[in-house]
């Protein structure tokens, strides 16, 4: 016969075992949280790295909260929130990188780890802060994969170079964006368009409008030889407004090769049959929000700090031959 302590023994067991049965070991209370923060929650970009990285979550067991910080005082305001909530660290996607010091001294404030994914923070005197753990494309060399695409597909139509000319919009401003058309340029360089067919067209902004006018601006310059264009840019809206620019200038569809970057803003023109606007370099918001989520929980829990600076280079080209399948495979073409 149990004595009344065997039997009050047997009764707290049976508690707790049904507790943390429901939880798989661990109560909801006790899972580690860590924040994600995206400047552009609406952005089907976005939204692929915060599922992503609630699938690492839910593979390794620990909680993602997921907020978005379209201004700095939501940032500001975000970080307290999660300090409430109990998450030890946060990944950000920033709104404006010149946020980074006041980023890092929030963080700082509330006892939590920080590292940047896409956007590298830069301090004040615009220089990149390496002492945050920052995972992102990496710039020059997706550029040279754009590069090479559109020279690949010239090739592929049989365009003779002496009638090939390119026009590059650019927005230097912005160190990502040169990388990018820098990278591309080299690329169209090595395979044999000539340098000085190749226009750069300066953007005052960095959308659809922005690229028409800067491409717009620049077709004037072109010689009376140039039968077929390629259009580059440093993302998607940079070289879809470059398309639009070379319609409304008289060149058709077939004359014409623009392949952006990101893929996720080139949906509706790849639908279309007849446009200028070839394909897109698809990365990887997939396994930026999955490897950024978990290297923030492994440095929560175990103290092994990420690599300072990690830069991915895994692109996709995506065409209206295989877009469909390749954005429905990570849930961005539904």
């Amino acid at each position: 016969m149990l004595s009344r302590h065997g039997i009050r023994s047997l009764c707290c067991a049976a508690v707790a075992t049904a507790i943390l049965g429901m939880s798989g070991g661990v109560s909801a209370a006790d899972k580690v949280k860590i924040g994600f923060l995206v400047k552009q929650a609406e952005e089907p970009w976005f939204q692929t790295e915060w599922a992503f990285a609630e699938k690492a979550g839910q593979e390794h067991g620990f909680e993602v909260i997921k907020i978005a910080v379209p201004d700095g005082e939501k940032t500001l305001s975000a970080i307290d929130s999660l300090a409430a909530n109990g998450a030890k660290g946060f990944v950000i996607c920033p709104p404006d990188v010149s946020l980074g010091p006041s980023i890092v001294a929030k963080a700082k404030a509330n006892d939590m780890k920080v590292m940047a994914v896409d956007d590298r923070f830069v301090d004040a005197k615009g220089k990149f802060m390496e002492d945050v753990p920052y995972l992102g494309m990496a710039a020059f060399e997706v550029g040279q994969k754009q590069g090479a695409a559109m020279a690949d597909e010239a090739k592929n139509r049989k365009w003779d170079w002496k009638e090939t000319y390119a026009i590059i919009n650019t927005y230097n401003e912005l160190d990502t964006g040169k990388k990018r058309t820098d990278g591309s340029v080299d690329a169209l360089k090595k395979a044999g368009l000539p340098e000085d067919h190749i226009l750069f067209a300066p953007q005052k902004t960095l959308d659809v409008p922005g690229s028409m006018d800067s491409t717009g601006a620049a077709l004037p310059k072109l010689p009376s030889a140039a039968k077929n264009l390629i259009i580059g840019g440093m993302n998607d809206n940079t070289v879809l407004g470059g398309v639009r620019a070379t319609a409304g200038a008289g060149f058709t569809a077939a004359n014409v090769i623009g392949i952006g970057i990101n893929g996720t803003d080139a949906i509706d023109e790849l639908k279309k049959k007849d446009s200028g606007f070839f394909g897109s370099m698809l990365p990887s918001p997939d396994k930026e929000g999955y490897n950024t989520a978990l290297a923030m929980y492994e440095w929560v829990t175990t103290g092994k700090e990420p690599a300072k600076y990690t830069a991915m280079d895994d692109v996709t080209l995506i065409t209206r031959a295989n877009f469909k399948d390749v954005l429905t495979k990570i849930g961005l073409y539904k």
